[in-house]
């Protein structure tokens, strides 16, 4: 397996993590066994980097995959985050960083995981409401009590994160990247590589839509996140479709999949960028893999994305009040 390391000083891990979200949250189709034969399988295969979240599911995720690494968590890079609060029902009630909730998520975190630490600990979102520098003061207390190995932030302006380092190194900064979510490409990318910080890509699959798998609104089913978001809905599905149908032309020409193209267009943007594309599913999980021997020219990666040029996507990444958490 292909190895990547996170920021100047960080770790090595796999090129390709696996995101275990939709295993337990937000995606129709759920099956337990079937998760937990993918995470044992990405193991087998090398993909050792998995990311989870204390919201997914209401903590359910973590215990998911505390049971699957159960036996094998020496063969695991195991991140984590805290800090988007839901209600019982699975509302969202805003972002808590305070130094006190910290500590409280990580030792929940740590007892559904199963583990005595956790690799790489992120806060999923900013608090406006408290000081970076006391939030990741709180994060730094935990690697001194040795919880934490490495501290990472997500969704985190530049301004934002240089604040952090100056108060501890931060190994990762995940922020959503692919051919329709290119944000970072601008002041986040520069921050990231000028502060010696890794860039983890989540969604680099565009939520599944880069797949080609979704052909029509009415291929998502009734129950899934995803029929609730601005790209997956109406015009701007079908503007985006036209988007998709260029990856499929470009990928027809490299005899790969659309998703394997589009995640050797993520991996080819910097040896600094390990995406994490999700799946609940092994078989999906072996095509995003192949992604690690697709090899692009510059030409190609240049062809591409200017097939898919920035701000080319119909549509905001998340519904408005998701957008006004983000850090910008």
């Amino acid at each position: 397996m292909q190895k990547r390391r996170l920021g100047r000083n960080g770790p090595e891990v796999s090129a390709i993590g696996l995101g275990c979200m939709g295993m337990s949250d937000f995606y129709a189709g759920g099956d337990e066994a079937e998760s937990i034969a993918t995470i044992r399988h990405a193991l087998d295969c090398g993909v050792t980097f998995l990311d989870t979240a204390d919201m997914y599911g209401l903590g359910e995720n973590e215990k998911l995959v505390g049971l699957a690494i159960a036996k094998r968590r020496d063969e695991v890079f195991l991140a984590t985050k805290f800090g988007n609060v839901r209600a019982p029902d699975g509302a969202f009630l805003g972002v808590d960083g305070r130094p006190d909730y910290v500590r409280r998520c990580c030792e929940a975190s740590l007892k559904r995981l199963g583990v005595e630490t956790i690799d790489l600990y992120y806060q999923h979102r900013v608090d406006p409401k408290t000081p970076i520098e006391e939030t990741v003061g709180a994060m730094t207390s935990l690697v001194k009590a040795g919880k934490v190995r490495y501290l990472g932030l997500s969704e985190a302006a530049p301004a934002t994160l240089r604040k952090a380092c100056a108060v501890h190194p931060i190994a990762a900064l995940q922020t959503e990247y692919s051919l329709w979510s290119r944000e970072p490409e601008g002041e986040i990318l520069a921050a990231c590589r000028e502060l010696g910080v890794g860039f983890v890509a989540y969604s680099p699959l565009g939520r599944g839509f880069l797949t080609g798998r979704f052909k029509s609104t009415d291929d998502v089913p009734q129950d899934d996140y995803r029929r609730h978001t601005p790209r997956f809905q109406g015009e701007n599905f079908d503007k985006n479709l036209a988007l998709l149908r260029e990856l499929e032309a470009f990928a027809r020409e490299k005899r790969c999949t659309p998703a394997q193209l589009a995640l050797a267009w993520v991996l080819a943007q910097g040896e600094d960028i390990v995406p994490i594309p999700g799946t609940k599913r092994r078989k999906y999980f072996d095509e995003n893999v192949g992604a690690l021997s697709i090899a692009l020219s510059a030409d190609e990666i240049a062809r591409i994305g200017e097939a898919l040029p920035a701000g080319a996507a119909a549509g905001t990444r998340y519904i408005e009040p998701a957008m006004n958490a983000l850090n910008l």
